[in-house]
């Protein structure tokens, strides 16, 4: 794990350049492979700058400003991309955007103008992605029009790899407590004594959660604690929106079965990669049972890279180090 002395070194060497005042670039785009560090050593930066700040993960970024261009139209304006980035500077003079990366058509359109304003307006902005600036959207539907906002993004940041030979996230812990696999009648009887023992005292209630009018019911919910089989989260067509509304909801969560994944379910794990992202950055511990064993994972091929991330994210979630308080 790298410790507070480390981090500090570490934070001033990669920072120097950004630092420097001869630098007139207004963003730092740090990318590397899982698990190197790159959100703790962020954090650790972003922490400790004494300005209007504001720091999220990518996918609530582009939440908020969809969830603004709904509400303009609502209101019989046009949603315009100055007015929502005029808003931006009267409240931060820089932003930082975690796990920055491009799944969609619709975001790989926006960018474009929405940091080209970002930029002219003279905000700040720290982004953190495992993968590098060319390599954003690779392979993704239109991808030509997406070019010009790589050129936007090199051309006002500072690009910098980081290399650690290890993954902390694994490193760190001495074994998983809560990731349970195979799926058979020992890890099923195991899940169901925790969590027993975890809702002991508490009371089923469903809960129901409104996501701008659409409903999505937790049936099987105790006081913070819910449990879903794989499907309810991701066979169904749902998104970054309704995980955020769930674990602002929950404190800790079970899924079971999760599946093995491959090219006929990438619909599926794609929404499972969003879905632990936003539990990771919201820190919601988690119990799994799946049929694959983290060490030795399968993926789709288009999501193969993205989806180390997630395995390593698992491997923390489901570790001691993330228990229910």
């Amino acid at each position: 794990m790298i410790d507070f002395y480390s981090n500090n070194l570490i934070s001033k060497n990669i920072f120097s350049k950004f630092l420097n005042k001869k630098n007139e670039k207004l963003g730092f785009y740090l990318f590397g492979d899982v698990g190197v560090g790159k959100t703790m050593i962020l954090d650790f930066y972003y922490n400790h700058l004494s300005i209007k700040k504001n720091r999220m993960h990518f996918n609530e970024f582009m939440i908020n400003f969809h969830d603004y261009r709904h509400q303009e139209r609502t209101e019989g304006k046009n949603g315009n991309i100055d007015r929502f980035v005029n808003k931006l500077k009267d409240q931060f003079d820089l932003i930082y955007l975690d796990e920055f990366q491009v799944t969609n058509i619709v975001d790989a359109m926006i960018l474009g103008k929405l940091f080209e304003t970002i930029f002219e307006k003279r905000i700040k902005v720290i982004l953190s992605s495992n993968i590098k600036i060319d390599d954003l959207y690779k392979d993704g539907l239109q991808r030509d029009q997406f070019l010009p906002f790589l050129e936007i993004i090199k051309k006002n940041c500072i690009q910098h790899e980081l290399i650690i030979n290890q993954d902390y996230r694994r490193s760190a812990l001495s074994k998983l407590e809560r990731f349970f696999y195979p799926v058979n009648e020992q890890s099923l009887f195991q899940i169901n004594q925790i969590f027993r023992k975890l809702t002991k005292e508490k009371v089923k209630k469903s809960k129901l959660l409104n996501v701008k009018g659409r409903e999505f019911k937790i049936d099987n919910y105790y006081d913070g604690i819910a449990r879903f089989h794989f499907n309810e989260l991701c066979s169904v067509n749902i998104g970054a929106e309704d995980y955020i509304a769930i674990a602002n909801n929950s404190k800790f969560i079970v899924i079971d079965e999760l599946p093995i994944f491959n090219d006929d379910n990438a619909d599926k794990q794609s929404r499972f990669i969003t879905l632990i992202d936003i539990l990771y950055e919201k820190q919601i511990p988690l119990m799994v049972s799946s049929n694959f064993n983290l060490d030795n994972f399968e993926s789709s091929k288009k999501l193969d890279s993205v989806f180390k991330r997630t395995v390593s994210r698992l491997f923390e979630l489901t570790s001691p180090k993330f228990s229910i308080n």
